[in-house]
């Protein structure tokens, strides 16, 4: 007999021994120890999308603020009084330029120059002869058409002169700076030929404001137009922010880059954004559409899928989302997370861990 109850005991010591304890209600979706008390959480939100789109730019001057020169006539450079980046004001001696074609205009100006003079000799012995009664009437008119004649004919080769430059004489003439400003593009130097409306020898920018050029690409068109806010970045100006809008895209793409050229108007008062520097355009397009989202910190990124914690109540299930986009700190969802629901975004990587691993 107390063999049999040896035997019995021995029996329900190895069944107890094989079995699990069962968990509580709930225990499989509750992390361990305290740290459910630990966690912080924050509601999942309805609004609108804002997209930031980014570029690669570069700085221009503004077109209607720049003047070019290209020479009139063929010629020699004779000589140079400026650098490419020098301020200048109009007026300022910018180059030499030796031409046979300027030699035979002053050539003709000189001698119009004579013809005038001696042209207002004969008017002046018409008036004479005229007063004497020595002269006709009509010989006097004729006097004093010939004057009038002359005069024009000089004033206009004097003009024509005066388009090329500052006559320094032997043809050779001086340019002028048609504007203020600052020298943006540089042709040519002392003993270089230069041809009648060939490239422009120098262009003068007010850069006071400037430009941003930068190309869109067919599928970012959908979210950019003109009027929209842009925030221009530097490597030489790494903790600025420079702010304008689009002024204008154009209408027809590039043959070449296959892209829409579009341009930014920025202020440039300090001076700080040069033509040519290299930029970063930043566009904020906000959706119409309302989307779901969260603080980008709720958001856990692992085998190359997104993943939130969501807690109700004492309970927390991991649910995989779908997203859309980010922006400043926050995400937006297209699936996977309603309005309203409470996401973990303290401590839910070790929460996501210790689900996944049950």
């Amino acid at each position: 007999m107390r063999k049999v109850y040896l035997m019995i005991v021995a029996a329900l010591a190895v069944v107890a021994c094989g079995r699990n304890p069962q968990p509580e209600d709930g225990q499989e979706n509750s992390p361990r120890g305290n740290l459910a008390a630990r966690v912080k959480t924050v509601k999942a939100v309805e609004g609108q999308q804002t997209r930031e789109l980014t570029f690669a730019g570069r700085v221009t001057a503004n077109p209607d603020l720049t003047v070019s020169y290209s020479s009139l006539v063929n010629g020699i450079i004779e000589r140079t009084y400026f650098a490419l980046g020098d301020r200048v004001t109009k007026g300022q001696v910018m180059l030499d330029i030796r031409s046979a074609e300027l030699s035979a205009l002053q050539s003709e100006l000189t001698a119009l120059e004579s013809s005038l003079q001696v042209a207002e000799r004969q008017l002046k012995s018409a008036e004479t002869m005229f007063a004497d009664q020595m002269l006709s009437e009509k010989e006097y008119l004729e006097a004093q058409v010939q004057v009038r004649q002359a005069k024009a004919a000089y004033e206009k080769a004097k003009a024509d002169i005066a388009l090329y430059g500052n006559s320094k004489g032997g043809g050779v003439f001086s340019v002028l700076a048609p504007a203020s400003g600052y020298v943006i593009t540089k042709k040519g130097a002392a003993g270089g030929t230069v041809f009648a409306e060939s490239e422009p020898l120098f262009a003068i920018a007010g850069l006071r404001e400037v430009w941003v050029m930068t190309n869109i690409y067919a599928g970012n068109l959908q979210f950019v137009g003109e009027g929209m806010e842009a925030s221009i970045t530097s490597v030489s100006y790494p903790n600025e922010v420079f702010r304008g809008k689009i002024s204008a895209l154009a209408q027809v793409f590039d043959p070449e880059d296959k892209v829409l050229k579009a341009s930014i108007v920025l202020p440039n008062e300090e001076m700080k954004l040069k033509p040519g520097m290299s930029v970063v355009v930043r566009l904020r397009d906000q959706s119409k559409e309302k989307t779901v989202s969260l603080p980008s910190e709720a958001v856990i990124f692992d085998n190359d899928a997104y993943f939130v914690v969501i807690r109700k109540g004492n309970e927390f299930t991991v649910r995989e989302v779908v997203v859309a986009g980010s922006h400043g700190g926050t995400t937006y969802f297209t699936s996977g997370v309603e309005p309203g629901e409470e996401i973990v975004a303290k401590n839910q990587l070790l929460i996501y861990n210790e689900l996944k691993s049950k």
